[in-house]
């Protein structure tokens, strides 16, 4: 219930445009987004490179609702792709269809993501298409497909365990050749495409992985679940597969612990690393995977009223 509700409340403009005013809030991002800026995400990136961590870039943004506002997105990733090369970080990129104007145009976003992949080609840095709601997994897909097609091989996408669907979009992945990131799904879906127990979902992510790791091409096994990793491991043990040849992925700000230990164990670790203004969606899928979170958040605002009214503001 209290995750339906923080998930519905994501996608209400009204309602985040009035909380991300509020300097509780701004400040809780500092766990996990790099800041406002794309030289925060680069001086952050720099950081975890220095740790032995790979970076993922995300510039915050989801669905545009006018041609300038995809244009302009499209040239805030060309703008992190320069950074990116500019100061020699380990670094990929990561973006959304409909920052680029998936709901406005197909040809629209194919023209994007055409003029992205481009340069990050000639770049040599690769770049991952982030999925979105079940409502855009197959729009997302034909995309990708399009410019597969095409030639773009530096371009890869992410497959979420808890659709019924992903089992046949990871073989397809496999077949063409395509680098996927695997990772639960983090979107409010209904039980008619997603596995509503938590349960069902692990156990899928599970078979998903295995499938990945033997036979696809540098899967990214996206999670913070003790007893995947330890799976995974197990996995690349009994089949012999080479560290160099998949990465874990997590989140910026969850689980640093283990993704240092994972490093020092001679894995390859990638950190999704978000960074810009739009930053309000991401936190509250944050907080909706972790209620922890939202207790320290719920304890913080009381705390900042009781000492208000101490202090005479109303």
């Amino acid at each position: 219930m209290l995750k339906g509700t923080l998930m519905y409340l994501a996608n209400r403009r009204p309602v985040y445009r009035l909380i991300m005013q509020h300097d509780l809030l701004r400040g809780l991002t500092q766990r996990y987004v790099a800041g406002e800026e794309l030289a925060d995400g680069i001086v952050v990136a720099q950081t975890l490179n220095t740790q032995g961590l790979l970076v993922s870039l995300d510039h915050l943004g989801e669905s545009v609702t006018n041609g300038a506002e995809a244009r302009r997105a499209t040239a805030a990733y060309l703008d992190a792709l320069e950074a990116i090369a500019e100061e020699q970080c380990e670094a990929s990129i990561s973006l959304k269809l409909t920052q680029l104007g998936l709901d406005l145009s197909h040809e629209m976003c194919v023209a994007h993501l055409r003029k992205i992949l481009e340069r990050a080609r000639q770049l040599d840095t690769f770049v991952r298409i982030d999925m979105e709601s079940s409502a855009y997994t197959q729009r997302t897909l034909d995309v990708h497909k399009e410019l597969w097609n095409e030639g773009f091989h530096n371009v890869g996408i992410v497959l979420q365990a808890y659709l019924y669907r992903t089992a046949a979009d990871v073989e397809r992945a496999i077949e063409m050749g395509v680098q996927v990131r695997l990772c639960k799904g983090a979107y409010l879906e209904p039980a008619r495409v997603a596995y509503p127990d938590k349960a069902d979902v692990d156990a899928n992510y599970a078979r998903l992985m295995e499938r990945l790791l033997i036979h696809g091409n540098h899967p990214a096994i996206a999670t913070h679940d003790d007893r995947l990793i330890v799976r995974s491991q197990e996995i690349v043990e009994r089949e012999k597969i080479p560290r160099e040849r998949f990465d874990f992925e997590m989140l910026f700000g969850v689980r640093r612990d283990l993704q240092l230990r994972l490093v020092r164990e001679g894995y390859r670790v990638r950190v999704y690393l978000p960074y810009g203004k739009e930053w309000y969606p991401y936190l509250v899928r944050r907080l909706a995977e972790r209620p922890a979170n939202i207790g320290f958040f719920v304890r913080s605002l009381v705390t900042e009223a009781l000492a208000g009214r101490r202090n005479g503001r109303p």
